[in-house]
């Protein structure tokens, strides 16, 4: 998730915009609920804006799935839709396991420190940090990834696609120590040091696959926040 600017610095006429950006990244990361009632008046007031840009931003993030719009009842954080988060994250392991091929041949020893270096500042969150620093190390440490492989914007991609998905990533990194997700992303470093496609590919299909392990739990803890939570949670969690 890129930084979000002061409201103040906006530019006019993309007020909107940057009131949409920031109430995404609250639902994002948890600060407003699944099924919370969000008034115009009071995010404009908290925003110190119109109520005109939040109205805008309310339409964008119903097309995105994270607001509901009922006509005379109010505006509400959608539930979590479990089907879209798990295909989100069968299309982003194809991606991601894509960019791993195109990496091997090309990866360098800066960026293998580059890649290092995240993953100590990772350790150093793990038992330090708050869950929303580390899931902005590990957003940083896929981006790079994307970058290495000579595909940048691939993350950007992904990034408007995942939003279901990243939901639930910030409950995960909640509710379990991401120790787990840092030896993963060292395991993925590893095999690309060695210039070991077929370990590498595995090491990268383990760690998103994780997310399928980790679900039911999540969803058995907060039923109220997830619709649909009658699909198969598990899909593939095999390498």
């Amino acid at each position: 998730m890129r930084p979000l600017i002061p409201i103040s610095d906006t530019p006019e006429g993309a007020v909107s915009l940057q009131v949409c950006a920031r109430i995404r990244d609250q639902i994002i990361r948890g600060s407003l609920v699944p099924a919370q009632r969000l008034s115009e008046t009071e995010v404009a007031s908290s925003f110190d804006v119109s109520r005109q840009p939040v109205r805008e931003a309310f339409i964008r993030l119903a097309a995105e799935g994270l607001l509901e719009i009922r006509p005379q009842r109010g505006t509400y954080v959608r539930r979590i839709s479990v089907a879209s988060a798990l295909t989100t994250r069968l299309i982003r392991e194809a991606v991601e396991v894509e960019l791993i091929r195109m990496l091997i041949p090309r990866i360098t020893a800066a960026d293998i420190e580059s890649l290092r270096q995240q993953i100590a500042q990772q350790e150093d969150v793990a038992t330090k940090g708050s869950p929303a620093d580390f899931i902005l190390l590990d957003e940083a440490f896929h981006r790079h990834l994307a970058e290495a492989a000579g595909a940048p914007d691939v993350s950007d991609y992904l990034e408007a696609l995942n939003v279901q998905m990243n939901r639930v990533r910030n409950m995960t990194v909640r509710e379990f120590a991401p120790d787990i997700l840092v030896a993963q992303h060292r395991a993925i470093v590893d095999a690309l040091e060695a210039g070991d496609a077929k370990a590498a590919e595995t090491a990268i299909r383990r760690h998103l696959r994780q997310f399928n392990i980790d679900l039911p739990t999540i969803v058995a803890s907060y039923p109220d926040y997830f619709k649909d939570t009658d699909v198969q949670t598990s899909h593939d969690t095999t390498p």
